[in-house]
Order: structure tokens, then C-alpha cells, then sequence
């Protein structure tokens, strides 16, 4: 039996954290880009949990197996970040991506936020189905907040409403 956990991000996953983010993006989706790239991964605390921010690890026996982030963008609104989840874990059978997401909403519901935005790459076909069933709606990129932070890659954006 596996065991399931999702945690409040501390130094204790960060070696993890950057080796399960970046073989993702390079050896599933051949996308070049390096720990290096993404200075907020080597500073995941000054980074993500800042005002109503957050980022969570999700655990399977004790090894990381997840990320998610909620980064707080001001005017109660957050930009959803680093959502990877391992291979093995993905779909319902584990429910991992689901349990990070619904962990993600609950924190945003209590923090107040009205929306949440997030935008991905043209290559995560699965995560955009994955969004849309739960309830985010495509929007074109000019109907982002000005303070939503616009990755190179990013060419899909979306918007989920927050009910109180």
C-alpha cells in the first residue's frame, strides 16, 4: 500500500523538487531548460510562500512524487505554478495531481482569492484536459492580470473563479 501525503514545502524536498521538475520538462517533453533556468526552484520560500502564497510537495513513501504552486500575484488573485507530478503517479489511479490541485483550491478559498490563472506549453496536452475538467476556462493572453508572470514557453493561458 502506498502511502500518500501532501506537505507544505520546506528545504527538506529541494534536491527533489528540482530533480523531479526538470526530468520532466527534459526527458518527457524535451523542453532545454535547466535548474539553473528557474531561479525560483533554488529559492522556493522568499519565492512561492509569500503574502497568500504557497507550494506543496506531495509525497509517495516518504519520496517526492509532486509540486504545485499557488503564486500570489496581488488584487486576490494567484498564478497556478510548477504543477509536475512523476510518471507513475499520474491518472486516477494514484489521484496525485487531483489531490495537489483540490489542496491548491482549499488554500485559495481560505486565503480569499477570487481567480486563479496559470499558463502552459502547447506539449501538456494531458494537463490542459486535465484543467478543463476541473473547471479552469481557456482565455486569450491579453485578458491576463498585468502581474501574471508570462513564461518563454507559455502559449495557453486559462482562469479558474474561486466560490467562496
Amino acid at each position: 500500500m502506498n502511502q500518500i501525503e501532501v506537505h507544505t514545502y520546506s528545504d527538506l524536498y529541494k534536491e527533489e523538487i528540482g530533480h523531479l521538475i526538470v526530468g520532466i520538462q527534459q526527458e518527457e517533453f524535451n523542453i532545454p531548460i535547466t535548474l539553473a533556468d528557474q531561479p525560483d526552484l533554488n529559492n522556493i520560500r522568499d519565492f512561492y510562500q509569500v503574502g497568500n502564497g504557497n507550494f506543496w510537495v506531495a509525497t509517495v513513501n516518504g519520496k517526492v512524487a509532486g509540486t504545485i504552486a499557488l503564486l500570489d500575484i496581488g488584487h486576490r488573485q494567484g498564478a497556478l505554478r510548477k504543477m509536475f507530478v512523476n510518471g507513475r503517479y499520474r491518472g486516477k489511479e494514484f489521484g496525485l495531481g487531483q489531490l495537489l490541485l483540490n489542496n491548491l483550491f482549499q488554500w485559495a478559498r481560505h486565503k480569499g482569492y477570487s481567480k486563479v490563472y496559470l499558463g502552459t506549453t502547447e506539449k501538456f496536452k494531458a494537463a490542459q484536459r486535465f484543467y478543463e475538467k476541473n473547471g479552469f476556462e481557456e482565455i486569450s493572453k491579453d485578458l491576463l492580470p498585468m502581474e501574471f508572470p508570462i513564461m518563454k514557453v507559455d502559449v495557453k493561458f486559462y482562469v479558474y473563479h474561486i466560490i467562496p
